[in-house]
C-alpha cells in the first residue's frame, strides 16, 4: 500500500489522465470533424476579430488550408494520445516489475524508460496547446480577440495539466524511491 504513495506511482497516474484526455479528444474530432473544423476554420480566417487592418493580413480565408492545419492537428492530438499510452504502459511494467524479466533490464533502467517517454507526450501536448493554441491561434490570429471562437481557456486547462504532469515525472525520484515503487 505504501508503493501507491511514491513518485513514480504520482507521475504514471498523471500520465495516464493525460493520455486518456487526449486519446478522448483525438476520438472526439475524428467522429465529430465538423465542431472544431469550424472552430479551427473561424481562428484562421479571424473573421471575429477586432478586424485590424494592421492585423489581417495574416487572415487564411481557404477553407482547404484550414481544414489542412485541422487534419495535422488530430494527426498530432493522435501521436501524442499514442506515445502518453505507451508511456502509461511503461510506467505500469516498471512498477509491477514486468520489465524485470527482460535481460539486462533493471527497475531504474525501466522507470527511465517510462519517464523519457512519458516527457516526450507531453511536450507534444505543450507545444499543440501552449505554442499552437495559445501562442500561434492566440497571439498570429488574435483568437483572444474573438467571443465567439476563443479557446485560449481550454488551451491554457490542458497547458496547466500536462505541465504539471511533466514536472512531476521529471521530479528526481527520492532515495530508495525505486525500491519502494516496486
Amino acid at each position: 500500500m505504501r508503493a501507491l504513495g511514491t513518485l513514480p506511482v504520482a507521475a504514471a497516474a498523471l500520465t495516464v489522465t493525460v493520455a486518456v484526455y487526449m486519446a478522448l479528444v483525438a476520438f472526439g474530432n475524428i467522429t465529430d470533424f465538423g465542431t472544431n473544423q469550424q472552430f479551427v476554420r473561424h481562428v484562421l480566417a479571424m473573421d471575429t476579430t477586432f478586424k485590424d487592418e494592421d492585423l489581417m493580413w495574416r487572415a487564411v480565408e481557404s477553407p482547404t488550408l484550414a481544414d489542412l492545419a485541422y487534419v495535422a492537428i488530430i494527426v498530432w492530438e493522435t501521436l501524442a494520445a499514442l506515445v502518453l499510452l505507451a508511456a502509461g504502459w511503461l510506467w505500469l511494467r516498471a512498477l509491477t516489475g514486468g520489465a524485470r524479466n527482460a535481460p539486462g533490464t533493471q527497475d531504474g533502467d525501466a522507470l527511465e524508460r517510462a519517464r523519457a517517454v512519458a516527457t516526450l507526450g507531453l511536450v507534444m501536448v505543450l507545444l499543440l496547446f501552449g505554442l499552437g493554441f495559445i501562442g500561434i491561434g492566440g497571439e498570429w490570429f488574435a483568437m483572444w480577440q474573438s467571443s465567439d471562437w476563443n479557446g485560449l481557456d481550454a488551451a491554457s486547462r490542458n497547458v496547466t495539466l500536462a505541465g504539471l504532469a511533466l514536472v512531476v515525472v521529471r521530479l528526481p525520484a527520492g532515495r530508495g524511491e525505486t525500491d519502494r515503487a516496486r
